[in-house]
């Protein structure tokens, strides 16, 4: 006799918390996550299906394996992973979990979800982010992006919340810690200030850049 866990049909989608990293594709045009864990090597986009990290064919989540997306009930939960030297770096964020899932005590696995907002930390100087610059590292295809401040860009690859809002697409809204800015796909005034601070800083960095070389020749 086989036993058979218990089915919900809940008239809303179960919103759920996790971390992740955000993510930019090799050639500018798509933005998304990819996990802190078992998932980190697969990136998502803000509306995806959930893949076996092991390469079965099974539909995700299998009873029998441990694959399909992750998230926990409370977002204490998850803000409590960004304490972690690992996971400084990540975003906080809130899903729809969609299709299949099994639940657990602390949260769900499940076949499919949408994002729908991320929450930024700091600058890793402490000031609040405007953009999302390169991290360093990053997947086969994907670069790995990091909250900075306008200051802190300075010559990385880099994208202002709004611009990996509208890359990201489907509605997603980037929020950052410490700041009033939501930023969504559309441009508001907050994005566009956040927008020219980036532009400016990076104007100031190439500056200071072309100052430096002046001087290097003038000394040679």
């Amino acid at each position: 006799m086989r036993l058979r866990l218990p089915e919900e049909h809940p008239t809303e989608p179960p919103t759920g918390y996790k971390i992740a990293h955000p993510v930019l594709s090799q050639d500018g045009t798509r933005a998304g996550f990819t996990g802190v864990s078992l998932g980190g090597a697969l990136p998502y986009g803000v509306l995806d299906e959930a893949r076996c990290v092991y390469g079965r064919r099974h539909h995700a989540p299998h009873r029998r394996c441990d694959c399909g997306f992750h998230c926990v009930h409370e977002s204490a939960a998850a803000e409590a992973m960004l304490c972690t030297a690992e996971h400084r770096a990540a975003v906080l964020l809130e899903v729809s979990v969609l299709g299949a899932y099994i639940r657990f005590e602390r949260g769900f696995r499940y076949a499919r979800q949408r994002v729908r907002s991320a929450t930024v930390g700091p600058c890793g100087c402490g000031a609040v982010a405007g953009a999302l610059a390169d991290a360093g590292w990053g997947r086969p295809g994907w670069r790995a992006l990091t909250a900075a401040c306008a200051g802190c860009v300075r010559g990385r690859t880099s994208l202002s919340l709004a611009s990996f809002a509208r890359l990201a697409g489907e509605g997603l809204r980037v929020r950052v810690t410490g700041g009033p800015m939501v930023a969504t796909a559309g441009l508001g005034v907050s994005e566009l200030v956040a927008e020219a601070a980036l532009l400016q800083a990076r104007l100031d960095w190439f500056q200071s850049q072309l100052a430096r070389l002046d001087d290097q020749g003038s000394q040679g």
